[in-house]
């Protein structure tokens, strides 16, 4: 059971998508219209874990190898963060460069979403992407092929 992934091929539709990608369109759409400020719902509180679809392939076949069990395994990067944190790091790494504003009446979901990986972790396995890597490789995808990706039309 993964974490919340991210990366290539991801779905980056407007109403559709998760946390991650919705970021990454809704920030690249600011910079390219020259947006003075950007509103996300909730506060930012919240806290998120996130791992790369390349790391989940590789902890899939780490798993294939290494774990012949019945009980479920969950995969994640063992770290959190707030979306408040989050959001810092992809608007910079988008190089927006407005105001980010949150909008507290709207909702933001379950306080924290972190799994416990340290069976995958007693197996040997941990992430190697860091989140900001990650993220710099999402929007460098995300930025060569946005007329083409899910989401787009």
């Amino acid at each position: 059971m993964p974490t919340n992934p991210y990366g290539p091929d991801d779905n980056f539709s407007a109403s559709g998508s998760h946390v991650l990608p919705a970021l990454i369109r809704r920030y690249d759409e600011a910079v390219a219209s020259g947006a003075e400020s950007v509103t996300n719902w909730g506060t930012g509180s919240p806290r998120r874990e996130f791992l790369h679809v390349d790391d989940l392939a590789d902890a899939c076949l780490h798993l294939l190898e290494h774990y012949d069990g019945s009980e479920q395994v969950y995969v994640g990067s063992g770290t959190d963060l707030t979306v408040k944190k989050l959001v810092d790091t992809v608007s910079d790494v988008m190089g927006y460069s407005g105001e980010t504003r949150w909008d507290a009446t709207k909702p933001e979901g379950t306080p924290q979403k972190m799994l416990d990986v340290s069976k995958l972790a007693k197996l040997g396995w941990a992430s190697k992407i860091g989140l900001r890597e990650g993220i710099e490789s999402a929007v460098e995808w995300y930025r060569a092929h946005r007329e083409s990706v899910r989401g787009s039309s």
